[in-house]
């Protein structure tokens, strides 16, 4: 990936009490994904009408492209090459829909899933986010196959959405949120942010 991290100068913040670091921390990666969706907002329509690309890159926001997603998961996630595919072009495609930070996205699916679409929490939370269908029924509803990543991604990604705009763009409490309340959850999510970035950077 090319151009400027996401989480540039959130690093530094380390010495602080854990605490207060991980709020710094948080503030200064929803300052950078306010500043994001703006400068994509312009993109959003043709991104959205017109197909992602493998060859497509996205130098001016930061963003990672798709082969730089595809070659991470395969690399270190070893997802396979037409899933990885699916994945990386889900996220794009519900990143820009969303005004959310792709590396976010892939960070809660690591956090929750390690990418297996096929996963199944004791709760009944199902694929990539980790959807569950009894918290949600509205989103749920018309839909036969929660492995689908595009599908799962869309519905995790429109409910990550909307815990982000209710708690005012608080992403600590918007995780708490989608994790259910569990503890220490939005620190595993930064941190997995932090080591996702720094892959894709060097991909």
């Amino acid at each position: 990936m090319h151009g400027n991290s996401a989480l540039d100068g959130v690093q530094t913040q380390r010495e602080l009490h854990p605490r207060v670091g991980l709020k710094v921390m948080l503030a200064a990666i929803v300052f950078s994904l306010a500043a994001a969706s703006h400068a994509a907002d312009a993109q959003s329509a043709l991104a959205l009408a017109a197909p992602i690309t493998a060859s497509e890159a996205t130098p001016d926001t930061g963003l990672p492209a798709l082969s730089d997603i595809t070659a991470m998961l395969r690399a270190q996630f070893r997802v396979a090459p037409l899933e990885s595919m699916k994945i990386a072009r889900a996220v794009l495609i519900e990143a820009d829909r969303h005004a959310i930070s792709p590396v976010l996205l892939l960070a809660v699916m690591s956090v929750e899933s390690s990418f297996d679409r096929h996963a199944v929490s004791i709760a009944g939370a199902r694929g990539l986010m980790q959807v569950l269908p009894a918290a949600h029924p509205q989103l749920i509803a018309g839909t036969t196959d929660l492995s689908d990543p595009a599908i799962n991604v869309r519905i995790g990604s429109t409910i990550l959405r909307g815990y982000l705009d209710e708690s005012g763009g608080d992403l600590d409490a918007a995780l708490l949120r989608y994790s259910g309340g569990g503890r220490g959850y939005a620190r595993r999510v930064v941190l997995r942010m932090q080591r996702l970035d720094a892959s894709l950077r060097h991909e």
